[in-house]
C-alpha cells in the first residue's frame, strides 16, 4: 500500500517535494507523543510535524472543539464579524507584549511573513529589508527573498533588497572565536557599517532561534542591541516566532525575550504550534504599522471559524497545563542527556537549543567539515528504533532538529534520548 502510494505521489506531486527516508512513510493516526504508520508501527513523536503539533496528537479538547465548532459552521470569510477570530485576536494582542497590537490571521508561517513585510514595506516606503545569515521565512516569492539558507533559497529574483546580517550562528562565522560580549558588540558595528552604505532598510526580520537553519541562535541580548541602532533610524523589527512562539524555548513565552532588553519588536509573525496540525498563522503589530495600508483587503481562509476554535482550545490547554514550564524542566533535562551521550561520539560538533527545541550539529571528526549523510543516517536509525526527528541546517543540512510537543514527559524524554542515543553511536 506505502509503495504504491509513494508512486502515485512521485506522479502527481512535484520532484522538489522533499520526503524524509530511503523508504518513506504513511502517518495515519496519532495520539498524544506517538503516531503510528500504515504498516502498524509504532513512534514517538520528536518533530510534532515540524514544530506544528505543539500541544499532543488527538488532544480530546482541540479535537471536540473543532467537531463542535464544523457543527455550526466552518468558514465565512473576513467579511463577516467572526466570533471565535475576535476572541483569539484578543488573547494573542495580550500576549504579544506589543503595546495597542492589532492581528492579522494567515493560514501559514510563510503568508504571515509575506504580510510583515509588505506592512513594513509600506509603513517605511522602502523595499530594502535586513535579514539574518542561515535564516529560513517561507516558501513564497518575497519570503525566499529574505532567506539566508542557500539549501531552501530555489532562486535569486526577489521583489526585495535583501542585506544579510552576521549574528544568527553563534558558533560559525568570522565572530565565532570571540566571547558573547564581544560577538555583540562586532555584529552590531558590523550591523552600523552595513547601514553606513546603504538606502534606511524598510525593517530586519530575524528568528530568535533559527529554525530550518538547525536551531542556532546568537547570544542573548544580540537582537536587544540591534533594536536599538534599529530605533534612532526608524527601522522596524520583526521578529518570525513561527518556530520559537509559544513557550517552546521554556524560559520564555516568545523567543524574542531572551533579547527584550530594549522591549518588544515592532511586529512578530506566528503560526505552526498555535493550531496543533490547523492551519493558523497571523502578525502582530502597534496599530499604526498595522493600519498602514490605504487599499481593501480580505483573507479567504485566515481566521475561518473552525482553526480558531482550534488556536482557543490549543491556547488555553497550553496555558492551563503550564506546557512552557514543562519545556522548561523536560528540555533542559533531555538537553543534558544528550549532551552526556554526544559526548561519546565523535561526529557531534555541538548540542545546543533550549527548552524543547534542541538541535545536534554532526560534522566529519576531527574536522569543522559538515555531515549531511551522517544526520540522514541518524535520522534512518532513529526511526528503525521508533523515534521521529528532523533535520536542517545552514551547512549542507548537517543538523539533526528535536521539537517533540510541549506536554512530553519525562519518561517519554528518557525512551527518545536512548533511541536517539543508539541512532548516534551507529555512525562511529
Amino acid at each position: 500500500m506505502t509503495d504504491d502510494l509513494l508512486g502515485r505521489h512521485r506522479s502527481v506531486l512535484p520532484d522538489w517535494l522533499a520526503l524524509y527516508y530511503e523508504h518513506p512513510i504513511e502517518i495515519t493516526h496519532g495520539e498524544g507523543r506517538h503516531v503510528w504508520d500504515a504498516g502498524g508501527n509504532r513512534y514517538l513523536d520528536f518533530f510534532g510535524g515540524i514544530l506544528t503539533t505543539m500541544t499532543a496528537h488527538a488532544l480530546p479538547e482541540i479535537t471536540k472543539a473543532v467537531s463542535d465548532q464544523a457543527g455550526r459552521i466552518v468558514h465565512s470569510s473576513t467579511l463577516y464579524l467572526n466570533r471565535p477570530m475576535v476572541e483569539l485576536a484578543e488573547r494573542i494582542a495580550k500576549l504579544s507584549g506589543i503595546p495597542d497590537a492589532r492581528v492579522f490571521f494567515t493560514t501559514s508561517g510563510t503568508e504571515a511573513n509575506d504580510t510583515a513585510l509588505l506592512l513594513a514595506t509600506t509603513y517605511r516606503r522602502s523595499n530594502t529589508v535586513l535579514a539574518m545569515r542561515n535564516s529560513y521565512h517561507g516558501r513564497s516569492f518575497s519570503s525566499v527573498g529574505i532567506t539566508g539558507n542557500r539549501g531552501w533559497s530555489p532562486t535569486s529574483l526577489s521583489p526585495l533588497q535583501t542585506l544579510y546580517v552576521h549574528g544568527g550562528v553563534r558558533t560559525r562565522g568570522p565572530f565565532a572565536a570571540l566571547d558573547d560580549y564581544d560577538y555583540v558588540a562586532a555584529c552590531v558595528d558590523d550591523l552600523k557599517d552595513l547601514l553606513g552604505h546603504t538606502r534606511p532598510p524598510a525593517a530586519l526580520i530575524a528568528e530568535p532561534v533559527q529554525g530550518v537553519g538547525g536551531f542556532t541562535s546568537p547570544p542573548d541580548g544580540l537582537y536587544a542591541a540591534f533594536r536599538e541602532v534599529l530605533h534612532e533610524r526608524g527601522i522596524l523589527w520583526i521578529a518570525d516566532e513561527v518556530q520559537t512562539g509559544w513557550g517552546r524555548t521554556g524560559e520564555h513565552f516568545w523567543g524574542w525575550q531572551a533579547h527584550g532588553r530594549s522591549g518588544p519588536p515592532d511586529m512578530l509573525t506566528f503560526a505552526k504550534g498555535i493550531g496543533n496540525g490547523m492551519s493558523i498563522g497571523g502578525v502582530v503589530a502597534r496599530s499604526e504599522i498595522m493600519n498602514c495600508l490605504d487599499a481593501h483587503s480580505i483573507s479567504t481562509f485566515g481566521g475561518t471559524q473552525i482553526t480558531m476554535a482550534a488556536g482557543l482550545a490549543n491556547l488555553t490547554y497550553l496555558l492551563e497545563h503550564d506546557l512552557q514550564g514543562n519545556a522548561r524542566r523536560v528540555g533542559g533535562l533531555l538537553i543534558e542527556r544528550l549532551r552526556a551521550a554526544a559526548a561519546q561520539v565523535p561526529a557531534v560538533r555541538e548540542v545546543r537549543g533550549r527548552g524543547l527545541m534542541i538541535g545536534i550539529e554532526l560534522t566529519v571528526p576531527g574536522t569543522d567539515r559538515a555531515d549531511p549523510e551522517a544526520a540522514s543516517a541518524v535520522l534512518e536509525a532513529a526511526r528503525e528504533g521508533g523515534l521521529l526527528i528532523g533535520k536542517g541546517g545552514g551547512h549542507d543540512t548537517s543538523a539533526l532538529r528535536i521539537a517533540p510537543p510541549l506536554s512530553l514527559n519525562v519518561a517519554e524524554a528518557e525512551e527518545g534520548a536512548d533511541i536517539l542515543e543508539r541512532a548516534l553511536r551507529s555512525i562511529r
